[in-house]
């Protein structure tokens, strides 16, 4: 699973999500890709399962592109603890993700096989997600 190598601190205060993405909401890579519509965290857990969907509905074909990471420690106190003693320990990563953040891209497949395969991966996450396909750019005519 996804994780940091290392952070320069062990316990984060919880992150925010308000407002929309202002980067990561194009595709850069790929000619499909999977955008949210909310704010969510996602844990790398599911980053990890939404991964395998795509890749096993894609049948190991094409190149899929994750452009989430989990970077953000989530704590979580022992259960049946009394109350005090200090912030919990490190229990797991989460990616903070915006309304318009795109989450995954696949290039190299047909585009009905792609579809598919980020509609199944778009199950597997916490929030709305939709699928978006790149918009060619055409240059206008010199007159």
């Amino acid at each position: 699973m996804l994780q940091p190598k290392r952070v320069k601190f062990r316990k984060p205060h919880a992150p925010r999500s308000k407002g929309l993405a202002m980067s990561g909401n194009t595709l850069i890579h790929g000619e499909m890709g999977l955008k949210a519509l909310e704010p969510a965290w996602v844990t790398a857990r599911q980053i990890e399962a939404a991964r395998r969907t795509i890749t096993h509905h894609l049948k190991r074909g094409g190149k899929v592109w994750i452009r989430i990471f989990p970077d953000h420690a989530v704590t979580a106190k022992p259960a049946e603890t009394r109350m005090g003693s200090g912030k919990g320990a490190p229990d797991h990563w989460i990616a903070v993700v915006k309304p318009g953040r795109v989450l995954f891209e696949v290039a190299g497949v047909r585009p009905e096989l792609a579809e598919e395969a980020l509609r199944l991966a778009a199950h597997k996450l916490p929030m709305a997600a939709k699928v978006v396909v790149r918009q060619e750019v055409v240059p206008d005519e010199e007159e």
